[in-house]
């Protein structure tokens, strides 16, 4: 029988999930650090007459005139929707309804707070280095090809191109190109611009004035055996002891090896914590959280716009349109400042020893255990915890830290990925540097602690820690 070839229509039902673009603006507004969003914010003020910012002078009366609106307009969408008091929208919402207030106001920041003062800029390694070129080369050939080379620098400072391909692009020999590589090798910091490990760290001895030094000599002729401590055979040859080149390993490793870290790739990047944990009670374990939005401009829609005389038609539809933009606007960035403080409120539930003990304290934690205990989607946490910070009395720390996965104990509970390595940590720190511990006798130690783990998870923690093996940690 002949196959039945043709084209057919059919009609069948199906669902599918289709975001709109007001609710793809919205997870993005709750996604971006609060740094980000000053600006998106600031950017929505220029583009939208219908916005306007809050002065301070008025502040403090549109803060409690707002407060009262937000509470009748929320006791009125719960009676419609039959929501308990205290149930907040998940961000799945699809924000399409109108909105008729404005962000609620937040006082009492310091003005000399320390996260509100200005901050210094910082210029990028690469505009330090261009500007340390043009004070030495005068403005021709050299001075291009130099800026071709530090254009050619990697994020650790090293030269990421071979120098034929220099020479090749500005039609000279490779000795005109060389010339200028070592003036760039001659600028702050000592060891940007090499081209491999070695060079690295014999231009930083060079800076030191320790050109001709013991450790350079090593370095020279002996790196490989130096990587892998085969101290005996470097001892041989400079007839010296294993413990003056171990000495002379130790003088070695005060270098950078990687000297482009200590020029910021992209200048100034300053940490602005999004959120501020408080105890409030020193002798107790009560902690509040606020949000660090003092810097973000309050919002409210424009009235000036109210009752004006005769208007076209096109001109009615405009202000109508960015009226309503406006109050989805204050009404997006009300509910994620919300959101942000119930995802930092419930995490501080969960890791309250932390706060207390610190680290080692970290209790194992998911994101579906923190989306699940405030009611909300995990895909909803994650972008709250994406990229953001917080301040606490043990430090700044990203909020994704506390977040981590468990061991087995012998107590039946579980405790933290992050809590182990800091407990392997202090066990390394703690050794006989002559008899450094094996990952084996490390992992008996944390049993004989009632944790259950393998030898491979040892090793691969002290891995992730950058700690060396016990072959490779022993002095002599």
């Amino acid at each position: 029988m002949a196959p039945n070839i043709g084209m057919f229509q059919k009609m069948a039902l199906k669902q599918q999930l289709v975001m709109t673009q007001r609710l793809q603006q919205a997870l993005k507004l709750l996604q971006v650090p609060t740094l980000e969003l000053e600006q998106i914010l600031r950017q929505e003020l220029q583009g939208n007459p219908l916005l306007e910012e809050i002065e301070p002078e008025d502040e403090l009366e549109e803060g409690t005139v707002l407060d009262r609106e937000m509470s009748e307009l929320e006791g009125t969408e719960r009676a419609k929707e039959g929501a308990p008091e205290d149930e907040h929208r998940d961000w799945g919402d699809s924000w399409d309804d109108g909105f008729r207030a404005a962000a609620t106001t937040e006082i009492g920041w310091d003005d000399e707070d320390e996260l509100e003062r200005p901050q210094r800029y910082v210029p990028s390694g690469q505009e330090d280095l261009t500007e340390q070129l043009h004070l030495t080369v005068p403005e021709g050939l050299e001075r291009r090809i130099g800026e071709y080379i530090i254009g050619c620098l990697n994020g650790d400072g090293m030269l990421a191109c071979p120098l034929a391909e220099v020479a090749a692009y500005f039609e000279v020999d490779l000795g005109a190109v060389e010339a200028v590589l070592r003036i760039v090798q001659t600028f702050d910091p000592p060891g940007v611009a090499a081209r491999d490990l070695p060079e690295c760290l014999l231009l930083q001895l060079e800076a030191r004035g320790q050109a001709e030094s013991e450790e350079a000599y090593v370095v020279r002729h002996h790196f490989e055996a130096l990587k892998n401590r085969k101290f005996a055979e470097i001892a041989r040859d400079l007839k010296v002891t294993v413990k003056d080149v171990q000495d002379i390993s130790a003088r070695i490793g005060e270098l950078d090896p990687r000297p482009g870290l200590s020029l910021n790739a992209d200048g100034a990047r300053v940490i602005v914590p999004d959120l501020e944990v408080v105890k409030v009670d020193e002798d107790g374990d009560e902690y509040a959280v606020y949000l660090n939005d003092a810097n973000l401009p309050r919002l409210r829609v424009s009235q000036a716009y109210e009752g004006q005389g005769d208007r076209s038609e096109d001109a009615v539809k405009f202000i109508d349109e960015r009226k309503k933009h406006a109050e989805w606007v204050i009404k997006t960035i009300e509910q994620r400042r919300r959101t942000m403080i119930k995802v930092m409120e419930a995490i501080v539930r969960e890791q309250k020893e932390f706060f207390a003990r610190g680290a080692i304290a970290l209790r194992p934690l998911t994101l579906q255990q923190v989306a699940t205990a405030i009611g909300m989607h995990e895909s909803t946490v994650s972008r709250v915890t994406r990229q953001k910070y917080v301040q606490t009395p043990r430090g700044v720390f990203p909020l994704k830290f506390f977040f981590s996965a468990g061991l087995d104990s012998s107590e039946g509970g579980e405790v933290a990925a992050k809590a182990v390595k800091i407990m392997i940590k202090e066990i390394i720190a703690g050794e006989n540097p002559t008899r450094p511990l094996s990952d084996k006798k490390i992992v008996d130690m944390l049993q004989d602690r009632g944790l259950q783990i393998a030898r491979r998870t040892v090793a691969k923690y002290r891995e992730q820690m950058g700690i060396l093996s016990a072959r490779m940690r022993k002095q002599f």
